[in-house]
């Protein structure tokens, strides 16, 4: 009996179930800071499912996978920095975009995992700025997105305007 609960005791937490510590985000002024390191510090996995085999089935969320601190910062006001993607576009400017940890997955790059980047929509739209690192504010939101029934994002920020050029 001691030997199994010596074993348990040195098999790492993600074994055992139990979800990582993610540090707590500093803040600018009245708003979380959300970086990257802070955004991508768990391993998220986005659950198979086919909507074409289960067109009336929920899809499932994942949403056991992320920790209860990043679920935390939703509904708050943060600034998030990272490189812009554009995915919908109003008059040339950038209305819904990925804003995105780094800028690998452009053209030949690889998939990014699904908490390595936020989609963020701009109502009045911004314009393209890509290549360099640039931050948004706005209402940060934590939960899966969907569409056609395949899962998006989990990480959301409704930007209250035009970004910054990071330094």
């Amino acid at each position: 009996m001691k030997r199994l609960l010596l074993v348990l005791a040195v098999l790492p937490l993600a074994l055992r179930g139990a979800q990582p510590q993610v540090p707590a985000p500093q803040m600018d002024g009245a708003y979380l800071r959300l970086g990257f390191d802070l955004l991508s510090s768990f391993k998220f996995v986005a659950p198979e499912y086919d909507p074409l085999a289960s067109p009336k089935a929920a899809p499932p969320t994942g949403e056991d996978q992320i920790p209860a601190a990043v679920k935390g910062w939703s509904g708050r006001e943060a600034v998030v920095t990272g490189f812009m993607l554009p995915t919908k576009l109003d008059n040339g400017r950038a209305v819904e975009f990925l804003l995105m940890a780094n800028q690998m997955a452009c053209c030949y790059g690889t998939v990014p995992n699904m908490n390595d980047w936020v989609v963020v929509r701009v109502a009045k739209g911004v314009p393209i700025t890509q290549d360099v690192p640039i931050s948004f504010r706005g209402v940060f939101k934590v939960s899966p997105m969907f569409e056609s029934g395949y899962m998006t994002g989990i990480y959301e920020l409704d930007a209250e305007g035009p970004g910054q050029v990071a330094e």
